[in-house]
């Protein structure tokens, strides 16, 4: 299928395609934030726990600063971290399970051992855990959470090696004398691709979550503004100034939401079982 079918697929699938635009709206107003921003988002003012109203649109803190300032500025690092760590833990799934898949064997096993160890470990604990040893900074916990996405792509990435090494074309390619390295990552691998791509949704979502619940817990990075560091400072007066968690709140769940949709029109797109006629 042309590109253009493919996107007119894709708009079949009307909450996808919204989800797209507000996705595209997100990381936009992250790009911008300094333009959109209304405040100096670090700026202390006199008006303190102000409810949301003209000349501050969503409030503002204990400190007098813009809460829509700080929700722009906080857009940055979830986006930065979900998508960086979600290409770490493509690359380290794709190569682990491409490895997996072509040679089988005890290449095989240990490969899949070692994924299924990685399953079984509660996430959140071990990245807890991890950057509490680390300590904080926002390429740590990159780093930490693109290492333990991976089991998923590399999964899938195995099924489709598995399924394609012994095709046709797969087997001429080894005929002529190709090396693994051509059959796999100009044979197999494109074929490999496109189920991956759906998987990479859900792991900027969980990533997105992931950096939140750090930041939440004071292991973010400290000198960056974030949605869960937002959250943090709110939950002291969330019960007087309930805006300081509502719109971080919302931008979490809003955005979370529209990734996860995205990734169904995705699937759509590419799965042909899937596809609408």
């Amino acid at each position: 299928m042309s590109w253009r079918q493919l996107w007119q697929q894709f708009r079949r699938n009307r909450a996808a395609e919204v989800s797209l635009y507000i996705i595209i709206g997100f990381v936009l107003a992250a790009t911008l934030a300094y333009q959109l921003s209304p405040y100096d988002p670090f700026a202390l003012g006199d008006d303190t726990l102000t409810a949301p109203r003209g000349d501050h649109w969503m409030g503002t803190d204990d400190l007098g600063r813009d809460t829509l300032s700080r929700v722009i500025h906080g857009s940055r690092v979830p986006l930065l971290v979900g998508f960086l760590a979600t290409a770490a833990s493509m690359a380290l799934g794709i190569l682990i399970g491409a490895l997996s898949g072509y040679f089988g064997g005890r290449t095989d096993i240990v490969l899949m051992r070692a994924t299924e160890y990685v399953l079984v470990v509660p996430r959140f604990f071990l990245a807890l855990l991890v950057i509490a040893m680390l300590g904080t900074g926002i390429g740590k916990i990159i780093l930490v959470i693109g290492v333990l996405g991976w089991p998923e792509v590399a999964r899938v990435v195995r099924a489709q090696f598995l399924t394609f090494r012994e095709r046709e074309f797969v087997v001429a390619a080894r005929a002529i004398g190709a090396s693994h390295a051509k059959v796999i990552f100009r044979e197999i691998l494109p074929n490999a691709i496109p189920p991956a791509v759906v998987v990479a949704s859900i792991l900027v979502a969980r990533a997105i979550l992931l950096e939140a619940g750090l930041s939440f817990l004071g292991l973010g990075d400290p000198n960056l503004i974030s949605w869960g560091s937002l959250l943090s400072e709110a939950q002291e007066r969330i019960g007087a100034s309930v805006w300081l968690a509502l719109f971080p709140g919302l931008a979490i769940s809003l955005l979370v939401l529209c990734i996860n949709l995205f990734g169904d029109g995705i699937n759509d797109v590419l799965n042909p079982k899937l596809r609408k006629k």
